[in-house]
């Protein structure tokens, strides 16, 4: 299975019961008729008071949704709890290929198979689970598993989840529209930008049938070393990312669509990577405070919908050293009582090793609802973790009670988001929405502000094509985080070919070879000026010697940091250094654009950047970044 932040790659337990037949579903795009058969009874219930109330009516009704869970048998209660993945383009007719995958890794065949086993209150969409090919066939998808849910006895709608943070992490690709990720915002510093985001993101979610965004990342990062968070993260200043925070919060909400900040209570100082090990953060109560706890803050005021949790150890918050996903000082504790937060708490994916390192898989469900959780996000074996909590309730370890509680707060959610009155999307709703011109500019207007120029000898920015205009551009090319044109070195050179030079690509990859290296450089002697695109750059790295080499022919080297910024303390020799903070489209067609002079660099640090040689030493601060 991959976990629900960064696509990563794990086995998984096929579980133990076989599945449960289920009548396939005949429409996974259903008619205007159909529509209004499958929520009938739904609708029918807000009518005679025993369900949730229409939207736009007084806010929650909580004696409705009540109402609701009490018609419900232990089984379902159990099922709202769960956000599962599910491989396949469609909810009844997926490719065998994807059958084959959900029989190992769920014991089902498809998402209707899922829903009617296990009755999920959620489902997440990954691309690598080909759940998102296209706009048209992801609504599809969508009404599909709908239709799935509503058609079940007592149905109720699904909250279709993903992680859409933009940068590099983004499950739904082109023709959507894809913006910068949250350290370039950070670096473009406006919140009114980052609302923009918010909104435009969030209403084309909407229209594919997603309406539950992990997004946005509400981490300080302060550590250079953060494997996991990095440019994930809008900065290192707490008031700068609590200002963009909830500024995207009140962008993603205003169009329908949960925001989720995570991960609570920081991951932003953290040197593991909690999907592969347990990491220890050691701030003191008063530092978390100030650091950490700030941007959360920030998005409780602006009306967060949700907040993920992180499989982290804080022994200042909790002693016990338990992760924070299953610690209830720190979820019910300082989240819940003294934040005062009651929306919905969502677990980070429960097949990361963080989670997992000090209890089994079938504990980790019944200790995170213990802790506070109301979500149960993407467990290794939906079949291990739903019989765990269904048997804790019958044992007496987990009440019913508890589970209603978490189940309000889910359902008031899915009230709040219309789910329960119109959870269907249609054809035109995704062609008014996904990908249009207009949402297009807006991005490239947005990245245009982010692209921070960090170094400029002598003047090297912006090139000239008079002066240099046949250019060679190398570098890492590290796979499209974003399903999109291609690899940086490709899209950088098609960018500044546009521009008006003739723009060669030569991928030279993140660890090259010296025989790869002795490559590049000859091809450099060719060169105006070489391009190189460098990738988290460690000092050990032959993307040092890359660079080295092409600054030794005299050819001028203008670098570019197509992730971490941290990049440019490694090549003191080069002529021009620009941080783009990722090497999606948007972010590289800009960093062209400032390159060859079309727009000015308006983008400033936001982290400090700190000496190669001693570390104690800030190269350059935050808030540093020239222009022309």
């Amino acid at each position: 299975m991959r976990d629900s932040s960064t696509g990563n790659t794990g086995n998984t337990a096929r579980p133990d019961r076989p599945a449960t037949p289920t009548s396939p579903v005949t429409s996974p795009t259903p008619s205007r008729r159909t529509v209004l058969a499958a929520t009938a009874g739904v609708t029918a219930a807000l009518a005679t008071g025993t369900s949730a109330y229409a939207e736009g009516t007084r806010p929650h009704d909580d004696n409705k949704l009540r109402a609701l869970i009490s018609r419900m048998t232990l089984e379902e209660k159990v099922g709202q709890l769960f956000v599962m993945r599910v491989y396949g383009h469609s909810a009844t007719a997926p490719d065998q290929a994807d059958i084959d995958a959900n029989l190992k890794e769920i014991g089902v065949r498809t998402a209707a198979e899922l829903i009617a086993k296990y009755r999920v209150g959620g489902i997440i969409y990954f691309a690598w689970a080909h759940n998102t090919r296209n706009p048209h066939q992801t609504a599809d998808l969508s009404n599909g598993i709908q239709k799935a849910s509503l058609d079940q006895p007592r149905g109720l709608p699904v909250l279709v989840s993903t992680d859409q943070e933009h940068g590099i992490v983004a499950r739904v690709g082109k023709p959507a529209t894809l913006f910068p990720g949250a350290m370039a915002i950070g670096a473009g510093g406006s919140r009114s930008d980052a609302r923009t985001l918010g909104r435009i993101a969030g209403a084309e979610l909407r229209a594919i049938g997603i309406r539950q965004d992990y997004s946005p990342v509400a981490d300080v990062n302060v550590n250079p070393a953060n494997p996991v968070i990095g440019v994930r993260s809008f900065g290192a200043d707490p008031d700068a990312v609590a200002g963009l925070v909830a500024a995207e919060v009140k962008g993603y909400q205003g169009s329908g669509v949960a925001a989720t900040a995570k991960h609570f209570p920081g991951h932003g100082d953290t040197a593991v990577d909690s999907h592969y090990g347990f990491p220890v953060i050691t701030h003191s109560r008063e530092l978390w405070s100030e650091l950490d706890a700030t941007p959360f803050r920030a998005a409780i005021r602006a009306g967060i919908d949700s907040i993920m949790t992180a499989h982290i150890m804080v022994p200042a918050l909790d002693p016990a050293g338990d992760p924070a996903t299953l610690s209830r000082p720190i979820l019910t504790g300082i989240l819940r009582e003294e934040l005062g937060y009651d929306g919905v708490v969502v677990t980070d994916s429960l097949g990361m090793e963080g989670v997992r390192t000090k209890y089994g898989d079938d504990r980790v469900p019944v200790l995170a609802l213990k802790a506070g959780v109301d979500q149960l996000l993407n467990p290794p074996s939906l079949d291990i973790a739903w019989n765990a909590v269904l048997n804790a309730v019958r044992g007496g370890e987990l009440t019913e009670a508890r589970l209603d509680e978490s189940i309000l707060r889910v359902l008031r959610l899915k009230s709040k988001l219309g789910l329960l009155t119109d959870p269907y999307v249609t054809d035109d709703g995704v062609d008014r929405a996904v990908g249009t011109p207009a949402h297009l500019r807006a991005a490239d207007r947005i990245a245009e502000g982010t692209t921070t120029l960090l170094v400029n000898k002598e003047g090297l920015l912006p090139l000239s094509r008079r002066r240099t205009p046949k250019l060679l551009v190398v570098g890492a090319d590290p796979a499209s985080p974003s399903l999109s044109d291609g690899p940086p070195t490709t899209v950088l050179a098609a960018a500044l070919t546009e521009l008006g030079f003739t723009a060669t690509a030569l991928s030279t990859g993140i660890t090259p070879s010296a025989a790869t290296i002795a490559k590049a450089v000859a091809a450099a002697e060719d060169a105006d000026a070489v391009v190189v695109g460098t990738y988290n750059v460690s000092a050990t790295s032959s993307q040092k010697t890359l660079v080295e080499q092409l600054v030794a022919t005299g050819v001028p080297v203008v670098a570019i940091a197509i992730r971490n910024p941290y990049d440019v303390a490694r090549f003191p020799g080069v002529g021009a250094y620009v941080a783009s903070y990722s090497w999606t489209d948007v972010e590289l067609r800009a960093a062209a654009r400032v390159i060859a002079g079309r727009v000015n660099p308006r983008g400033t640090l936001p982290v400090p950047v700190q000496r190669a040689d001693d570390p104690a030493q800030v190269l350059y601060p935050i808030g540093y970044g020239l222009t022309y």
